[in-house]
């Protein structure tokens, strides 16, 4: 009896057994995280319910979210049942929850150090496998404006115009810049592009009126701010 009722789909198991009525009767917060993917994925395959599949799943990155937004498509449809379009849902789902973070954390109005500044950026370059650049635009008080994207590349760099730097500040009221990027690769310590974007950038800035106050690497879990560095 057991055997069969874990061949079974969602909609014909037991009411107590089913993610969606328990979410239903007793809200999101009552849900695990494989209950929560089973209801994104919908089915199984033939030996597994999609709860137990979604257990499987979470088994293999070690029942952490985080481990499993980093996946590819490639990678969720190795699995059995996993097809492009379940993998796209579960991807798109983890997503939105990041982006649902970043939006809360906008209630940090104020950056006035580079742990600050990195503990509002950080999630921007997370999962990240190729460089991006971004910039956060300050009022004078050093109250956050707004974070923008500046350009994307490989692995190996992105480029950052100046032009398209300042145009932006300068469209947004800007009085201070904090340039950031990542390195994939995990070093920390800038390169010689880096040391000379940056020299350029606050050179220019201060003719403009507009103040590039701190430059931070983001890699992995940690940062490198010349700021800190006395080198702005």
């Amino acid at each position: 009896m057991e055997n069969n009722k874990q061949k079974l789909g969602i909609k014909l198991w037991a009411e107590a057994d089913r993610p969606r009525e328990r979410l239903l009767q007793h809200g999101r917060r009552y849900l695990t995280d494989a209950e929560l993917i089973a209801i994104l994925i919908g089915s199984g395959n033939k030996n597994e319910t999609a709860l137990d599949l979604s257990k499987r799943i979470l088994a293999f990155y070690d029942n952490n979210l985080v481990r499993l937004g980093k996946a590819s498509i490639q990678e969720l449809s190795r699995f059995k049942g996993i097809g492009e379009a379940k993998a796209l849902t579960i991807i798109a789902a983890l997503e939105l929850g990041l982006r649902r973070k970043e939006t809360d954390d906008e209630q940090i109005v104020q950056v006035t150090t580079a742990r600050q500044a990195y503990n509002y950026m950080h999630q921007t370059f997370e999962d990240l496998h190729y460089e991006e650049f971004w910039i956060l635009l300050l009022n004078r008080s050093n109250h956050v404006i707004g974070k923008f994207q500046i350009s994307k590349g490989g692995q190996a760099g992105t480029i950052a115009d100046p032009k398209i730097i300042f145009k932006i500040a300068l469209e947004n009221n800007a009085a201070n810049i904090i340039l950031a990027h990542n390195h994939p690769s995990g070093n920390l310590k800038p390169s010689d592009s880096d040391n000379k974007l940056t020299r350029d950038l606050v050179a220019s800035g201060r003719m403009l009126g507009l103040f590039v106050v701190d430059h931070i690497i983001f890699a992995r879990n940690n940062y490198y701010s010349y700021r800190d560095e006395d080198l702005i």
